[in-house]
This record gives C-alpha cells, sequence and structure tokens, in this order.
C-alpha cells in the first residue's frame, strides 16, 4: 500500500486550518479579501521551503471552487503548459494553474504562459523560494501579484507538532509524548515539511513493539543521521548546502567553501545561484572591512554569464576561496537594519531646514536652505554641522567593525565628529 507522508495528511484544507502567514491570510489581510470577493490576481508566492506555498494555493483554488492544474518547473516544458492552457480554456472562467519552482522555467517556458495570463484563460500561481524581481521574466511579473512567505516561528512549529502527534499516536494506537523539541525544530530550519518527515521518521523506529514513544533531542539525532537519505528524498538538502557554503566562508575556511561548493556543483545547482549568493556575503559578512569583495562576487557573476560551463567552476572556486580568506565585517549590514528600526518607530521626522532644497528664491527667502555650509568651502572638505532631524541627533547606526579598514573609518570620524558620535 502506498506509503501517504505525515506532512500531506495533515496539509490544510481551508484557511482556518492553515497556519502561518497571517499578514496575508488573517481575516482582513489583503488575501482574504481578494478571497471573499472572489477573484484574484495571478500572484508569485515568494519563500523559503516548506512555509505553506503550494498548500496555499491548494486552498485558495478550493476556496474560488475553480480548475486546479499543477505543474513543476523542474520537470514539466513548454508543450505541459501549453497542453494545460489548451484544456483550460474549454472551462467558463478561470483555471488556476499552479507551477512550483517558477524560477527553474526558462525565459521562453515563462513566455508561453504570458498570452493565457494576460487573456484570463488562467490564474497563475507560481511557487519560488528565489527572488522573483531576478527569476520571473518581467512581462509575466508586471502581471502577478508578489506576495512574500515569512519563515514559520516556534509557535507555528509547535502547533504543527501537536497536530503530527495527534495523528500518529491515532494511527498506531500509540502514547506518544515530546519530552524535548529543540532537535526536531532545529532539523527543520523552519520547514514544515522537514518538521513533520522528522516526527514521522522518529515515530516509524521507535514504534516496533513499543506502547510508548518518548522523543528526546538525542534520539531525533540518531534516527535521522541514520536515515538521511529517506529524510532528504525530496532534495531538501539544497538549502542545507547552500547554508553549510555561506556559514563557511562567513566562518573565513576557505577549505570547507571549496568542499560545500563541489557539492553543488555535482548536485546540478544552478551556478549563477551560487554567484548571486557569494554576491550578498561580499556585502553582509565582509562589507567595507574590505570592499573588494564585493567587486570580485560581481565580477564572478558577470563571468559566469560569459564563460559558461564547465570552467565557470573555477570563476566560482576563486571567488569562494578569496570570499573566505578575506577580512569580515557586518557593520553597514547592521547599520541599515537599525536605521530602518528607527525609522519604523520615529516615522518621517522633518528634513532640517538648513539640509532643504532651495531652488527658488521665495524659498531662500523662508530660511530654506540658509545656514547650510557647503563642505568644500572648509579646510579638509569638512565643517561639523547637524545632519539628522533634531530629534535623532547624535544617534550611531555605523559602528566600524575591529579591521584595519573600519579602524581608520573610525579614527576619521573621531577627528572629525569630536564626541558628536562617541567614535
Amino acid at each position: 500500500m502506498h506509503h501517504v507522508p505525515l506532512a500531506e495528511k495533515l496539509r490544510p484544507q481551508n484557511m482556518t486550518e492553515y497556519i502561518g502567514q497571517e499578514h496575508l491570510t488573517g481575516s482582513d489581510a489583503i488575501l482574504s479579501r481578494s478571497l471573499s470577493a472572489g477573484n484574484i490576481p495571478s500572484m508569485i508566492l515568494w519563500g523559503p521551503p516548506g512555509v505553506g506555498k503550494t498548500t496555499l494555493a491548494h486552498i485558495i483554488s478550493q476556496t474560488l471552487k475553480r480548475e486546479f492544474y499543477t505543474l513543476s518547473a523542474i520537470s514539466s516544458g513548454v508543450k505541459d503548459v501549453r497542453q494545460v492552457i489548451a484544456q483550460a480554456g474549454t472551462f467558463g472562467g478561470s483555471a488556476i494553474l499552479f507551477i512550483d519552482e517558477i524560477h527553474r522555467f526558462s525565459k521562453s517556458q515563462q513566455d508561453s504562459l504570458l498570452g493565457a495570463v494576460e487573456k484570463g484563460t488562467i490564474t497563475l500561481i507560481g511557487a519560488t523560494t528565489e527572488n522573483p524581481s531576478f527569476e520571473v521574466i518581467s512581462p509575466l511579473l508586471s502581471r502577478c501579484q508578489v506576495y512574500i512567505l515569512k519563515p514559520l516561528t516556534n509557535n507555528h512549529l509547535i502547533t504543527l507538532l501537536e497536530r503530527g502527534k495527534k495523528l500518529l499516536s491515532n494511527q498506531f494506537g500509540l502514547d506518544i509524548a515530546i519530552a524535548e523539541n529543540e532537535a526536531l525544530m532545529s532539523v527543520s530550519g523552519g520547514d514544515a515539511r522537514k518538521l513533520l518527515n522528522a516526527l514521522e521518521l522518529v515515530v516509524y523506529q521507535e514504534k516496533i513493539n513499543k506502547k510508548q514513544v518518548v522523543i528526546t533531542n538525542q534520539l531525533v539525532q540518531k534516527v535521522i543521521q541514520e536515515n538521511l537519505a529517506i529524510y532528504d528524498k525530496q532534495g531538501e538538502m539544497h538549502y542545507d548546502i547552500i547554508s553549510a557554503f555561506i556559514k563557511s566562508m562567513r566562518g573565513s575556511d576557505p577549505n570547507a567553501a571549496v568542499y560545500w561548493l563541489a557539492r553543488m556543483i555535482e548536485g546540478g545547482e544552478d551556478p549563477k545561484f551560487i554567484a548571486r549568493r557569494m554576491l550578498i556575503l561580499a556585502s553582509e559578512d565582509i562589507g567595507n572591512a574590505n570592499p573588494n569583495a564585493l567587486l570580485l562576487a560581481n565580477a564572478c557573476f558577470d563571468a559566469i554569464a560569459k564563460i559558461g560551463w564547465p570552467e565557470g567552476r573555477i570563476i566560482l572556486s576563486q571567488t569562494a576561496v578569496y570570499l573566505a580568506n578575506s577580512p569580515k565585517s557586518n557593520a553597514t549590514y547592521l547599520a541599515i537594519g537599525e536605521a530602518q528600526q528607527t525609522v519604523q518607530k520615529t516615522g518621517n521626522l522633518p528634513v532640517p531646514l538648513h539640509l532643504r532644497n532651495a531652488p527658488t528664491s521665495l524659498m531662500k527667502e523662508i530660511g530654506y536652505g540658509k545656514s547650510y555650509q557647503y563642505a568644500h568651502d572648509f579646510p579638509g572638505n569638512f565643517v561639523a554641522q547637524e545632519f539628522l532631524p533634531d530629534a535623532l541627533s547624535g544617534k550611531v547606526f555605523y559602528n566600524p567593525g575591529d579591521n584595519l579598514r573600519e579602524n581608520e573609518d573610525r579614527k576619521r570620524m573621531r577627528e572629525r565628529w569630536k564626541n558628536k558620535y562617541n567614535y
């Protein structure tokens, strides 16, 4: 008899059972509103694996009682797309076409969707783990709403575990106790499917002639280690490996970085995906400790497109080793985060008068730009003046990291700003 995975059995059938994404599915949220109105736009659901993209598409089609087709970008070609569109055309009203991993569709495959989406023969729901602005062609993107799905929180995952535990207890007539859940949480990485796979695997292993199963962290780790192949059969490992690759470079270990790079290359990972992640790391984890990192990572991205495969791997390797060996700093990454939080808390503070643009003579008369001092008129092209709104005067967003280049930043700022920012 065919085994139906626990995650499949527990797949929510309606919005009330759905867990997470409250910003989209809450009673007053955007998606719920269009659902109650009975018409939804074509959309791209963008978010990490196992947070409910496919489930959401199913629920939408059931709520709207529409014909539902599903294609996987990994295994479908233009021919499949055309076939579905032809079938969809025979129904009154718009059928829903769900395409999983739409970022894997080539430009020509995406092109083949365009006409049907424009005419409204199909309402497209694409799911992707990659930023759609890179991966989806712009004419298609401009006809879709992009909804961002967030990682599930611990509370969401605990709710899921409870549901899974209940179903398995009933199924096997077992008493299942989750004494510790940290290992389950950590192997799942916030992915509902992986969480339920892990729970199911542990219970299956342990239930043999037992009336009670007690789940501990040690047990979970042991079972998963022994059954990695079964646990990871959907190829979810892809995310674990890119994560190991990034962490190895962040942790300045070029050997590990090259190893994980080789794993991805052998696994057929898209070189652009690898290069794009390195580009982010170059800014997020190295930043101005070594500004060349960003230039090299960007050159790597461009070079791959020109060189193609298999030689592109040489450029990936050079870049990975360079990034791993580079001095590290996340100071500018933290700075923009801090600044955004401040903006969210303090709202739209007025721009100080002396910093406002004074293009007309009237504005000059009211005092716009009056006390502004032009830096180039002063020795060293610098003069101390207030550039922040009064309410934020002296607030520090950028804390230079402890490395050669940023220590110079700190010194320069101390000389210029004296005690204003306490550098």
